[in-house]
């Protein structure tokens, strides 16, 4: 019972993340859509059915809006499929110029290309991105404009000494570069009114004192962009230090009319560099209060006679709105600070692309390397921008720079480390997300900033399909003309409803409209499946597109048939209407019957091998002893256990004659290893034949493994993992073994020899003892014998 509650519950989960995953991923069925232009913009899968006997009795008229494989499984023909697709079109692709410094032919800065392609047409399906490739390669001795731009308030007095000579000796180091290179010059201090500067009489004609200086003004424009430096040189030789009040000065109001005022300062379509010279911070929008100035800047030109004339009139520019004015001009900012400023105009940098930062000498005495490093390392890096995109369009970028490197994102706008005469190239993916409400052709550009070349994209949208052309308004086919018929179903107009428009919306929930869409008078309205529309059901959509409602009442389903395998009628046949319809050869209320005998034919061409009955494609064994798809496994006949010897042993052991070939000849049956013969099934516990085997191998090794088909016709072998070796002789027992027996055997020896002499010896004294005992001596004295003594007397001894 814990078993069959376990196998419903998998089986939920399963068809609950299918269904999950249906219903996120299939946009066309969420849409809802109610004629083909409405299908179309819900996705780049989605296709609308155009055949007029498309639709089943209870399909509502957005089911003919589904992703194209499921259209056309429905019975939809692919060529009644309305999917029109996105296209694109270049209207202008130049190539690349591949221009040399010193070439004899000279050409002009519109005649040279660094963008391509420049202009082209997009197509945009909704969801469907149209992407092509955008070239830019730096070209070699590409004019230079470089506008000057200096702060003359009193701090930088000493400055203005070395800017004097700033024309000649920048030109010649900018021939380097280019052989058209133009400079300009202008000055800024600080706003006209208080509290930025004294607007006492005697301080407005000479804000310094003990030096003679020329009165305050926000911004002059005192030489405009030329090819003549010992001009800059003059001019600015004759300029002045003035002086203000406060700390920050008004550079930015100067910047804004730079970056505006083109025709007064002579920018041309070439590379703009402004160089922003100063000592101290700046004013932005807001200080202005200060002055009394509330207006907010306008971002307008407001130069006569080349001086800022409203500086008293309009605030600060913002720092977005600079950079607006800056990005929309193409202008590249070199800020040349002191060190002291440094971080301040680092963080403004951050915030103005484009734009470099370099440390200027309390003298400007490095001015010219500084502009010189600051050119090379904007001019090394390109970073696209579009301009504004339409409601619902995005955009994507994929760069492919120097040395293979490829990025995405945000990173995918930019290339780095770019040298003159280098190509890179950039994927520029534009998708729609719907249709813009007008429907009308859109126009974005994409442009590298600081670069005047721009690529214009036209925008054109598919709104609606082809066939929506060929509709018939007020179509006789729509109940008398309350609706336009195209792409195969009526598009009802404004109060109708219904599938041929043929109710008032006024008239859809009605007692008597929902009488007819009750089945056998019962309460269920269309079988609690769908809706009831004009009298008539329209059936709910399920979120598997697969699945579908259908029926006069909707009671019908093609999804509740039984199963087979887990599969839907088996997987041989169709659902309709809660019964499977089989296909050929199968049977059953499940179709898993099969009619055909084939699978039950074995290698002989007999049925089952002649031991058993083919049953619904499956052979049923009439002897028990006999298993597997043809009734040819026998498991516990002799022979089974030398057949699958050498595959058990080469997968088991790694070792036998099938060693090399085994994962080819051995693969038919599951190992399962366990560490000892108990643990080795046992006939008596399992529910199929099971056959013991004991093989030995060349090492005269034993193996002990079980060979079985189980119920599902499944090989299995059970292997012991350890071989049953026999041991070989311990030599050192045998060795000391062999000495020991020899001393023993010594040992004994001397031993019995020790004892049979103890014996003897005794037998010999108990022999000597009983002849002497037998013996008869004579006591008279042996005339014969003679004393060994001889006894000498001293005739001298006294006996003293």
């Amino acid at each position: 019972m814990m078993e069959l509650k376990l196998v419903l519950i998998s089986t939920l989960l399963v068809h609950f993340c299918y269904c999950n995953s249906q219903k996120e991923g299939n946009e066309c069925i969420n849409a809802n859509a109610k004629y083909c232009g409405e299908c179309i913009q819900a996705g780049d899968r989605c296709g609308w059915c155009t055949d007029p006997n498309f639709l089943k009795q209870g399909e509502t008229v957005s089911t003919r809006c589904d992703e194209l494989q499921s259209l056309m499984k429905r019975g939809c023909h692919a060529t009644m499929i309305e999917n029109p697709r996105g296209q694109q079109k270049f209207l202008s692709n130049k190539t690349v110029t591949n221009r040399k410094k010193g070439a004899e032919a000279k050409l002009k800065p519109e005649d040279i290309t660094q963008i391509q392609p420049q202009k082209l047409s997009l197509t945009l399906r909704s969801g469907e991105p149209q992407s092509f490739d955008l070239k830019f390669k730096r070209a070699e001795d590409y004019p230079i404009d470089l506008y000057y731009l200096m702060d003359l308030s009193y701090s930088m007095k000493d400055d203005l000494e070395n800017v004097k000579n700033l024309g000649t000796s920048l030109m010649l180091e900018m021939e380097k570069i280019t052989s058209d290179f133009r400079i300009g010059f202008g000055s800024f201090v600080e706003k006209t009114v208080m509290p930025y500067i004294s607007t006492t009489p005697a301080k407005v004609l000479n804000p310094c004192t003990g030096d003679n200086c020329t009165s305050p003004f926000s911004y002059k424009n005192v030489l405009k962009l030329t090819s003549d430096g010992k001009k800059f040189n003059t001019l600015v030789g004759q300029q002045h230090i003035s002086g203000n009040l406060d700390s920050p000065e008004g550079g930015f109001d100067a910047i804004m009319q730079v970056a505006v005022c083109g025709e007064q300062i002579g920018w041309r379509n070439v590379t703009r560099l402004l160089v922003f010279s100063t000592d101290a911070g700046f004013h932005f929008a807001g200080d202005g209060k200060l002055g009394g100035i509330v207006l907010p800047n306008d971002g307008k030109c407001h130069l006569e006679n080349n001086v800022y004339t409203m500086s008293h009139y309009y605030d600060y520019p913002s720092i977005a709105h600079l950079v607006q004015k800056l990005s929309d001009n193409n202008i590249q900012t070199i800020f040349a600070v002191t060190e002291e400023f440094q971080p301040v105009y680092q963080e403004l940098k951050n915030l103005i692309p484009k734009s470099a930062v370099g440390t200027l000498s309390a003298n400007s005495s490095n001015v010219i390397n500084l502009i010189i490093d600051a050119y090379n390392s904007l001019s090394s890096e390109v970073i696209l921008e579009n301009s504004k995109l339409p409601e619902g369009v995005t955009i994507a970028y994929t760069s492919r720079c120097k040395n293979g490197v490829v990025s995405e994102g945000e990173n995918g706008r930019k290339c780095s480390n770019i040298s003159i005469g280098d190509e890179v190239m950039f994927t520029i993916s534009v998708t729609s997300k719907g249709c813009p409400r007008q429907g009308k052709p859109e126009t974005i550009k994409i442009k590298p900033l600081g670069f005047t070349e721009e690529v214009a994209i036209t925008l054109n949208f598919i709104c609606d399909c082809e066939c929506h052309k060929e509709g018939i308004k007020n179509s006789q086919l729509c109940h008398f003309g309350n609706g336009t018929y195209e792409c195969g179903a009526c598009k009802c107009n404004e109060g109708r409803v219904g599938r041929q428009c043929e109710c008032s919306s006024n008239d859809v929930a009605t007692e008597d409209t929902d009488q007819t869409c009750r089945k056998d008078n019962s309460t269920d309205i269309c079988s609690n499946n769908g809706d009831c529309v004009c009298g008539t059901c329209e059936c709910k959509k399920r979120d598997n597109p697969d699945e579908r409602y259908s029926g006069q009442y909707c009671e019908c389903d093609n999804f509740n048939c039984d199963r087979s395998g887990n599969k839907l009628c088996g997987g041989h046949g169709r659902c309709e209407c809660r019964v499977c319809i089989c296909d050929s050869e199968w049977t059953g209320s499940a179709c898993d019957c099969s009619l055909s005998d084939r699978d039950c034919k074995a290698s002989n061409e007999q049925i089952c091998n002649g031991r058993g009955t083919c049953e619904c494609g499956t052979c049923k064994c009439t002897d028990p002893k006999f298993q597997g798809p043809t009734c040819e496994i026998c498991p516990t006949c002799p022979g089974v256990c030398t057949e699958h010897k050498e595959c058990v042993q080469c997968r088991a052991f790694g070792t036998g004659e099938r060693k090399d070939t085994c994962e080819r000849d051995c693969s038919y049956f599951k190992l399962i290893k366990v560490k000892d013969r108990d643990k080795l099934p046992q006939p008596s516990g399992s529910s199929y034949p099971m056959m013991h085997c004991k093989e030995r191998d060349a090492n005269d090794c034993w193996f002990y493994f079980t060979y079985a088909v189980n119920n599902n016709t499944d090989k299995e072998v059970h292997v012991v993992d350890t071989l049953d070796c026999p041991t070989g002789p311990d030599i050192i027992p045998i060795v000391a073994g062999v000495v020991a027996g020899i001393v023993l055997i010594g040992l004994a020896l001397l031993l019995i020899w020790k004892l049979l002499m103890i014996i003897h010896d005794r037998r010999e004294f108990a022999k000597f003892e009983k002849e002497k005992m037998n013996a008869k001596w004579d006591t008279g004295e042996n005339p014969i014998y003679k004393s060994a003594v001889t006894t000498v007397v001293n005739p001298k001894y006294e006996g003293k």
